[in-house]
């Protein structure tokens, strides 16, 4: 009988110490919720796209045409 006893309130112990755990994460407002983890990755792609503009703008005006220029006075052969 005693042993039951014993398991009983081990029990109890345990469910109310589940509780508790429950009881307190619901309470906590602390995180990171869904809005904010959109948020950052909105903004990281908006900056990934701008910065893929800016490259691809250098590249296309500057770069580019000035390599084309050298790579056909490289290989001019007619003197």
């Amino acid at each position: 009988m005693k042993n039951i006893k014993r398991q009983l309130v081990n029990y109890r112990n345990a469910m109310v110490m589940h509780m508790w755990n429950v009881k307190n994460k619901l309470q906590d407002t602390s995180g990171e919720g869904y809005v904010d983890t959109a948020i950052k990755i909105l903004i990281a792609v908006v900056l990934g796209a701008l910065l893929l503009a800016g490259l691809y703008a250098l590249f296309n005006d500057t770069v580019l045409p000035t390599l084309v220029r050298r790579v056909q006075e490289m290989f001019d052969y007619s003197g």
